[in-house]
């Protein structure tokens, strides 16, 4: 028995969803394109299925239009709609091995960070229940004689689409506040991941949700995307992927006025200063960047090292990063796993030569590990390149990847300035004993999360976005409820009288 062998047969096996698609609360044959999902790993097939076309896509927006206006629906209070937002959570909760598994074989994650995505879905889910029971609408002081108030009402049929990386996670980020605010929810996931969608799509509906209220439509985005942007029907869309993609959309929706969230790319920065705690910062600004083996938008891709300290914090990050196990997604000693992908490992390892040509010097990693489990799947080895200035397109570009790009800087005035000088603006490190320097540097620096002294440290409770090139739009957070939601303003009149405006005869 081979190493690969081994390690299939080290874990549960769980069958994965097959065939049929999630349509209104209908589970279908979809009448789209044939999308195929296979294992990074050892690019095994893990199954076949018909993506959604046209005439699913009408069907879809038809039975949430009608679920959204169904008084068993829109009647129910915000502690009801709560009570069914909780019952997706214990589902998902009670399914987190069975969602790992599933999702371990459509990206090629670790296990251990697949069971940690899905037990952040059940709490997503649990905390928008719980936001559902304690949220408060506004009584606005008055101007006159009436009462004014405000209040939040649903939008009503919106579109979600999530990108490959994270897909459990991005679907209940978004599908948990729009159920919430009581709208219908129209969810495309990655044709690089189909998979897992439809095992959310599963628990969803045997928690009790309406039929009509969620549909999951994997398909291809100039057929399924391009009707979740633009059809009349969609009152708002959530798209979370490419930063060029997203520019289109907004135009798109734009042409409708449509509110829109965007959360798009990044090239974030990871600045560590002289006085840093060294450990740390070489232990955060790793899991940074090599965690989920760079296939993160918040990836801290750009390292900003402080000159005094700069020779010997690079010699030991890249000891460290030569240490990192590089393996197989069920192995639990496995830090760095394949990547989604043949075709992005070739972009990938095209940045890397890119680099190379633009005279960076690869101080580790730059190719494919070798062995017999390594050439079996889509593999690409942790990546430091110094030597480039910040205006190289390997240090302004996103690359998706486990590629980091070291530069020194002398102050922080400098740091701040090269942290700055990019179109992205999604999250950024700051490393260093002078908590105030380093909020100083955070409210100094263009971006729409600050870590000081860690990095990619999520809470549900917290907004979360870009901004310039990395979107617009928050998720998270009570704001990301209200985002799903109209908000409408009431005046009633505490006078009795007629509005002086008009004589009586």
């Amino acid at each position: 028995m081979n190493q690969l062998d081994k390690f299939n047969q080290s874990v549960m096996k769980y069958d994965l969803p097959q065939g049929k698609i999630y349509v209104g609360g209908i589970w279908k044959k979809g009448g789209g394109n044939s999308i195929q999902s296979y294992f990074p790993a050892d690019r095994t097939i893990n199954g076949e299925l018909t993506g959604a076309n046209d005439a699913d896509i009408d069907q879809a927006i038809e039975y949430g239009q009608k679920a959204v206006k169904n008084p068993a629906w829109a009647n129910l209070l915000p502690h009801e709609r709560a009570s069914i937002l909780y019952r997706i959570a214990e589902g998902i909760k009670n399914n987190v091995e069975r969602i790992a598994y599933i999702q371990t074989r459509d990206t090629g994650k670790t296990l251990t960070e697949t069971r940690a995505l899905a037990n952040s879905a059940a709490g997503t889910f649990r905390y928008f229940a719980a936001v559902l029971e304690t949220a408060q609408e506004a009584l606005t002081p008055s101007r006159g004689a009436y009462m004014t108030f405000s209040r939040y009402e649903p939008i009503g049929l919106v579109s979600a689409i999530t990108p490959w990386n994270s897909p459990i996670a991005s679907d209940a980020q978004k599908v948990a506040p729009a159920l919430a605010a009581g709208n219908a929810v129209l969810l495309k996931p990655s044709s690089w991941s189909p998979l897992v969608c439809l095992e959310l799509a599963r628990i969803i509906d045997e928690a009790g949700l309406p039929k009509g209220l969620f549909s999951a439509l994997p398909g291809s985005g100039s057929i399924v995307g391009e009707r979740l942007v633009t059809d009349p029907a969609i009152g708002r869309i959530s798209f979370t992927g490419g930063t060029n993609v997203g520019h289109e959309i907004a135009i798109k929706a734009a042409s409708r006025f449509v509110p829109v969230s965007l959360e798009l790319g990044g090239k974030s920065p990871t600045i560590v200063f002289e006085d840093a705690d060294i450990n740390m910062a070489i232990a955060g600004v790793l899991y940074g960047i090599f965690s989920s083996s760079g296939q993160s938008c918040i990836a801290g891709s750009r390292l900003l090292v402080q000159k005094s300290i700069y020779p010997q914090f690079v010699k030991k990050l890249v000891e460290a990063t030569k240490a990192l196990k590089i393996g197989h997604p069920f192995d639990p000693q496995t830090q760095v796993a394949p990547l989604i992908h043949d075709t992005h490992r070739m972009a990938v390892e095209e940045w890397v030569e890119r680099a190379r040509q633009e005279g960076g010097k690869i101080l580790t990693g730059g190719m494919r590990p070798k062995g017999e489990i390594y050439e079996a799947g889509c593999y690409f080895s942790p990546t430091i390149i110094e030597g480039l200035p910040n205006h190289s397109s390997v240090c302004r570009e996103e690359i998706f990847g486990p590629v980091l790009v070291v530069m020194p800087f002398s102050d922080e005035t400098e740091a701040v300035t090269m942290a700055n000088d990019n179109a992205y603006g999604l999250a950024c490190g700051v490393w260093s004993k002078d908590v105030i320097r380093a909020l100083r540097v955070g409210q100094a620096i263009t971006t729409g999360t600050v870590w000081v002294n860690t990095y990619k440290q999520f809470s549900i409770s917290t907004p979360f976005g870009g901004v310039k090139e990395s979107g617009c739009g928050r998720e998270k957070g009570i704001e990301g409820l209200r985002s799903y939601m109209n908000q409408k303003s009431y005046y009633i009149d505490t006078s009795q009288k007629p509005l002086g405006w008009v004589r009586f005869p």
